[in-house]
Parts: structure tokens; sequence; C-alpha cells
């Protein structure tokens, strides 16, 4: 997943961004909410955690602006605000979920992989996809039973195919997927991400439909 994380603490915003990262996902991480807007504008992203008291603005008015525009992706609120009446407001606004401060860690990410998959339509973690078995918490893969090893980014397309299934992707879309990892995406990264995907899942798990993009193929 691209996720965007919208957060002014320092502390905070690196750990999170750290944790995001060390699980395969890709993290753009904004301190204030004008940058947050002009984010979600020029990309498209699976998630946002959303601070509610920024420098200039409240994100839960960020959060309403979002849904009154038709914005359906997915919104985790994390906040200090720890009143009944505040997570009430969050959630009457269009949060997914609502995680108070100080949070553990591993539960930010546990509740993140809970809001991916009923987007996903997949509320189990584990997928069966003809001889894959696909554990969306722990992101592993087990092929005819035996564990196959996928880089960050193998995985990050991987997961985007997968929670699209029969969905036609584009490169450009595909690109979007991997431009918050630390190396810059080139022109042929997709076609060698693909491709490697292929090797070690099979080749008929990524079907091209040439010139228009790839899908994921029938289990």
């Amino acid at each position: 997943m691209r996720i965007l994380l919208i957060e002014d603490d320092t502390v905070l915003g690196a750990a999170v961004r750290d944790q995001i990262t060390a699980s395969g996902q890709s993290v753009d991480w904004v301190t204030r909410l004008d940058a947050a807007g002009d984010a979600m504008a020029g990309a498209g992203y699976d998630l946002v955690l959303l601070d509610l008291m920024l420098p200039d603005g409240r994100g839960i008015t960020f959060l309403r602006s979002l849904r009154a525009g038709g914005d359906v992706t997915p919104v985790i609120i994390l906040t200090a605000l720890d009143q009944i009446s505040d997570r009430i407001e969050g959630l009457n606004a269009g949060a997914d979920d609502y995680l108070v401060k100080p949070f553990d860690l591993a539960e930010l990410s546990a509740r993140i992989g809970s809001v991916a998959r009923r987007y996903s339509g997949n509320p189990n973690p584990i997928i069966i996809h003809g001889p894959l078995a696909v554990d969306l918490a722990a992101r592993s893969i087990r092929r005819d039973g035996q564990p196959v090893q996928l880089t960050a980014r193998e995985w990050a397309l991987f997961e985007a195919f997968l929670t699209r299934p029969g969905q036609l992707l584009s490169k450009a879309q595909l690109e979007e997927k991997l431009y918050a990892f630390d190396t810059e995406v080139e022109s042929n990264t997709i076609e060698v991400h693909v491709s490697r995907l292929r090797k070690k899942l099979g080749a008929e798990m990524i079907e091209t439909e040439r010139g228009l993009g790839y899908r994921l193929g029938s289990p």
C-alpha cells in the first residue's frame, strides 16, 4: 500500500514512518494540511493516517472536506484527543478507525491491515489464490506450502494486484505504489518487478494486456 501520514510531531512521525516502511509498505509524510492536500491531488493513496491538531488547521475539517468531495480513501485518525465525544465526531466525519496517542506501533500496523482488508473485500487475512496462500497480516506467502520471499517492492506490487482482483492496473498506477521507496522509479522498473514476481509465484499469476497494463491472473 501507499500511505499518506499527516503528523506534525517529528518524533512520532518518524517512528510511524519507520514502522510502515519496515513492514514493506510505502509512506509519504507531511506535517501540514496544505501539504497533505497537495499530496493527495498529485498521487493516489490507499490509506491516510491523520492527526487532528495540525499547525495550519484541524484534521477533522480536512477529513470532512475529503468526504464532501467524494473522496473515499480510508482514513485512520491518530490523535491525543481521547474523549468519547472526540471519537464520535471523528467517526461521524468519515474516519474508518480512531487510535489514541500514545499507541503501540504493532497495534497501528494491525489496524492498518484491518482497514485495508475491509476495503479490498477480503476481511480474512489469509487469502488462497490458486497454489498461493497469502497472509496479509504477516505479509507472507506460501506457494504449494513452501515459503516465498518477496522484496518490499515486489510485495507492494503484488498486494496491489491481490487487493484488486480482476482489475486492470496501468503501469502508471503501479509506479505510484513504488514512488515513496528510497530509489527512483526507472522506466522499466515495473516490467522488471513483474518478471521477478512471475518467476517466484508462477508465470500465470500476472497477466499482461499489451499497451494497457497488468492484472492478477485467475486462480
